[in-house]
């Protein structure tokens, strides 16, 4: 089997990572919320930033529906709780 890896810190793939965002996780702090990547050196997050890309978001989907607060609250990650390499870069 034929692993790349993003994260070498905690072992995270990129389908780990697709995987995320498929599952929502749309920006770099929510990925590291889910898997850790990109907490240690912060090194992957600019790797992570291009796997997301600028596809489809669940998140502003549900936000461009008018979806009330609520609905989102799964998708969120306190500020406060993201490493300092994601401060900047989500």
């Amino acid at each position: 089997m034929n692993r790349v890896y993003v994260c070498s810190c905690f072992g995270i793939t990129e389908t780990q990572v697709r995987e995320h965002a498929a599952a929502g996780a749309c920006t770099p702090r929510q990925i590291a919320s889910a898997s850790k990547a990109g907490t240690d050196c912060g090194s992957c997050v600019r790797r992570i930033q291009s796997l997301l890309g600028r596809g489809g978001c669940p998140r502003r989907e549900l936000l461009d529906q008018g979806a009330p607060a609520p609905a989102l609250a799964e998708f969120d990650v306190p500020a406060s709780a993201a490493p300092p390499a994601l401060r900047k870069a989500a």
